[in-house]
């Protein structure tokens, strides 16, 4: 019989758990059969002392048996990829790394969350879009991901549940800032979502939760090893989140962008993480294929179109409508101009998506809607040169009020100077 506080004790004293103690409190708690002040109690410890290599294995274990897995490559006899983000701002990645991966020959299977804050969620995107399902069947996942090549939907209520009780509990209680426990939460899900090889993109900087390289590393590197020790090829980019990704952000405005990039007509920045990512699990595939040919491969499936006809066909295969046309678009726009003539040194990522949040492109609780219309695009970027009067954004909001203050915070979001910043590319490293 497990007894939790001989387990907060053995913790907050800076010992060691056994798996079996850890395994046997995670699915009790996934049980109801420990009480939220008891786990509250045991994960303020685990903040102070961390966890091993060992622990953090059997609590990702643990979580992944509290629910059903999937196996996605022994249903389709193939090797299946996927891909995960840390969350930022703009973030619209995995919406046009699919079609591409897919074109390739490679079939991606992704599971998503939805958005709460700054940080938007690929599911709440993808809801722009009229009559798309995020709801499917196993049987209907593994149908599309053999018909189409990829899928991207909603997590089910009996994956992981444990993960999803311990994640609302480290939100009231302070301790969601824990490497191990972060890094468990997102592995736990990915390894239970069935794909065979992950490439990780570990947000780092001003928009991202984690704010330094250094911190990135380590969090990159203890989801890497998670993954590897349970069998799974694993990448991580590094990539920059000191300033939004790509132009937009707003879910109808951030697929818009996302199906330009499919194109070949997306923004530099989103445009080379989008393309890296697919090398990356390209490289990771059955294709027996390296990095530099899985660039080629992508580049090639954005090119000769085959990329933007696996986008059109995912989004009907989900019950939705491709069209460009049948996104909502907000009633009001107003421009948000230079006042003077310089260099975008910085734009900051978390100003921009906090006045996204405030126009309602995202929610402040789990309860929120969200408006799919509005958002910002963001047209000049860091390092760019600007005259006065030049359109730095457009807002785009649902009236004239909402326009009116987040023109005001989208310019505070912008710094203008005479001297151009440092270069740097939106890829900062890659762990594995």
């Amino acid at each position: 019989m497990i007894r939790p506080a001989e387990l907060i004790e053995q913790k907050r004293d800076g010992g060691e758990h056994s798996p079996e103690g850890l395994a046997e409190l995670i699915l009790a708690y996934a049980r109801d059969e420990v009480p939220d002040y008891q786990m509250a109690a045991w994960c303020m410890a685990v903040y102070f002392r961390g966890l091993t290599v060992a622990e953090t294995d059997a609590l990702t274990d643990a979580m992944i048996r509290s629910g059903e897995t999937l196996d996605l490559g022994a249903a389709l006899g193939r090797r299946v990829v996927d891909k995960h983000s840390t969350g930022g701002v703009g973030d619209k990645t995995s919406i046009a790394v699919g079609p591409i991966v897919a074109a390739c020959g490679v079939p991606l299977g992704k599971m998503s969350g939805r958005g709460l804050g700054h940080t938007g969620g690929t599911l709440d995107k993808l809801e722009s879009i009229p009559g798309y399902r995020v709801e499917l069947t196993t049987e209907e996942l593994v149908a599309q991901l053999r018909d189409v090549g990829m899928a991207i939907v909603g997590q089910t209520a009996n994956l992981v549940p444990a993960d999803k009780k311990l994640y609302a509990l480290r939100d009231v209680t302070a301790t969601v800032d824990v490497l191990p426990l972060i890094a468990s939460s997102i592995m736990s899900k990915k390894l239970a979502a069935g794909a065979d090889a992950i490439v990780l993109d570990v947000k780092v900087g001003d928009g991202a939760f984690v704010k330094t390289l250094d911190d990135a590393r380590a969090l990159a590197e203890q989801m890497r090893q998670i993954g590897v020790r349970a069998g799974r090829a694993v990448t991580c980019l590094l990539t920059d989140m000191d300033q939004p990704i790509g132009r937009a952000v707003g879910n109808a405005l951030e697929i818009d962008e996302a199906r330009d990039t499919v194109r070949g007509d997306g923004p530099g920045d989103f445009t080379e993480l989008v393309l890296e990512a697919c090398a990356r699990l390209l490289a990771h595939s059955d294709l027996g294929i390296d990095v530099e040919e899985g660039r080629r491969r992508a580049e090639t499936a954005v090119t000769d179109g085959s990329a933007l006809e696996i986008f059109e066909r995912w989004i009907r295969a989900q019950g939705g409508d491709p069209d460009p046309a049948a996104l909502e678009r907000a009633p009001v726009r107003r421009p948000v101009p230079a006042s003077r003539d310089g260099i975008v040194t910085r734009l900051g990522a978390l100003a921009i998506g906090t006045a996204a949040l405030e126009l309602g492109a995202g929610r402040r609780t789990k309860e929120d809607a969200v408006d799919h219309a509005v958002g910002v695009l963001c047209f000049a970027k860091r390092g760019d040169t600007v005259l006065a009067g030049d359109d730095l954004a457009e807002v785009h909001a649902r009236d004239d009020a909402s326009a009116d203050r987040a023109v005001e915070d989208v310019l505070a979001a912008y710094e203008l100077g005479d001297e151009a910043p440092p270069e740097r590319g939106i890829v900062l490293d890659v762990v594995g």
